[in-house]
């Protein structure tokens, strides 16, 4: 039986609240989005998590709240990092809005609640909210959130968002068929209204600056009781006490490849780094001309290169001062687009060939359909296991053998010099002894530097 391990009888002051669906597309990252949004409006310090393994709504989350948002992962992360993590980050916040992954009970398979926004609710002693797609029904609405409040005796919902109702008259046929048949109610609905609707986003074209966020919260306000909401579990338990980790004093210089073709990054990767006494510096392998001085080390995150493989191409001085780092066996980690970057070439969706670094013998091809999706857990030569995903919509020419494999097949990842590449994202706190092999192999960059 999952059981949430917070203890105390005492109520705190935050809010947790986490907006789960009855399926992907259920309009979870607009509801989530718009409520982080009005409740900072409202003055509130708003703390954004996603469930999942997931760089696009975190974006969203950051433009609402003005923090970055962390994410939460019950399949790539164990409990008690997952509940480290969420500590950490509602130390200084007074709410945490929760975006759930897929449907509530969706995970890592149908058999259990691993990796599901299930499972995290109930680790989390969350108020799960859920969020119905009412388009096309009335009282049948009832159905589902009975179903849904019930399936697992260990979760029941606090509350019901109607979404995409036609109209106030609509809503109360919605409503009078929840409350009558289901223990959890509404507490509102939301019209139908392309305005505030945010798209699913093929390769993440829809971001999070570009949406009208002021406008959202206040349509989230108008319609939806947001005291209620924020009622939900105020006087829930509080989430234990987080123990005191250390931080080293800067050490070392890693550069972070930050720019439109790279930005997928784990907000806790990137604070591991700096934990283990990493500074990172960002540049822009688009629009910067040179690598940024005295750096022990290179991270190139995903992203999306493939929408801007001409002006990565182009920038011939940059590729030249990569591959001119790496010709010194200065250490580099690359993941997803970055590993792209490092081949002879991309060819994108319309078939243009566009010369890249040319570290990796292989050319990464666009593909019409998507090339992979899912978790993975790496093993690497020496025994250690780390979790990641993968989602692509590339895939690479065979790789020649003379080319040594970083992990275990089947996992795509090589080396080349004191390059490691691979297409997966791994998550640092999955096996923090690799964040640690890389800061110390950035050490022995500052030597290389400094002789």
């Amino acid at each position: 039986m999952l059981t949430p391990i917070f203890g105390g009888s005492n109520g705190g002051k935050s809010s947790r609240i986490l907006i789960a669906g009855t399926h992907s597309g259920v309009g979870k990252t607009t509801v989530a989005t718009g409520i982080m949004a009005a409740l900072r409006k409202r003055g509130l310090r708003v703390q954004g998590f996603k469930v999942g393994p997931d760089f696009i709504d975190p974006a969203f989350h950051q433009a609402a709240t003005g923090r970055p948002s962390l994410n939460l992962d019950g399949w790539m992360l164990s409990r008690e990092v997952n509940l480290e993590v969420f500590a950490r980050g509602m130390e200084d916040a007074d709410v945490a809005v929760i975006e759930g992954v897929m449907g509530l009970f969706d995970g890592k398979n149908g058999a259990s609640l691993s990796g599901t926004t299930a499972e995290m609710a109930i680790w989390l002693d969350a108020a799960a909210v859920l969020v119905l797609d009412a388009s096309a029904m009335a009282g049948s609405a009832a159905a589902i959130v009975h179903g849904f409040d019930t399936l697992v005796p260990e979760l029941r919902l606090s509350a019901v968002v109607c979404n995409r109702a036609a109209s106030e008259k609509h809503y109360s046929y919605l409503r009078d068929a929840i409350t009558g048949r289901c223990r959890p109610a509404p507490i509102g609905y939301l019209p139908r209204d392309a305005k505030f609707s945010i798209p699913e986003r093929h390769l993440g074209l829809h971001l999070g600056h570009e949406v009208d966020l002021d406008g959202l919260g206040d349509w989230i306000e108008a319609h939806l009781d947001l005291d209620r909401l924020l009622e939900l579990n105020l006087r829930r338990r509080p989430a234990a006490h987080r123990e005191e980790i250390s931080r080293e004093p800067a050490r070392t210089r890693i550069g972070i490849a930050r720019d439109a073709a790279f930005c997928f990054y784990y907000h806790d990767n990137l604070e591991l780094l700096r934990r283990l006494g990493a500074e990172l510096v960002e540049f822009s392998p688009i629009a910067d001309c040179a690598l940024p001085p005295n750096l022990d080390g290179i991270y190139l995150g995903g992203g999306y290169p493939e929408l801007h493989a001409e002006r990565l191409s182009t920038n011939e001085s940059m590729r030249s001062a990569i591959a001119a780092y790496i010709a010194k066996d200065l250490p580099v980690y690359a993941e997803c687009g970055g590993f792209m970057y490092l081949t002879l070439a991309i060819v994108d969706a319309e078939g243009h060939n566009w010369p890249m670094v040319g570290i990796f013998p292989t050319v990464a091809r666009m593909q019409k359909r998507l090339a992979k999706l899912g978790y993975i857990e790496v093993e690497t030569s020496e025994g250690e296991k780390a979790r990641g995903h993968e989602f692509r919509y590339s895939a690479i020419d065979p790789m020649p053998e003379t080319i040594r494999r970083a992990y275990r097949p089947p996992a795509e990842a090589y080396r080349v010099r004191n390059v490691l590449a691979s297409y997966i994202h791994l998550h640092f706190l999955s096996c923090k002894s690799l964040a640690e092999k890389f800061v110390a192999s950035c050490l022995q960059g500052r030597q290389v530097n400094t002789k």
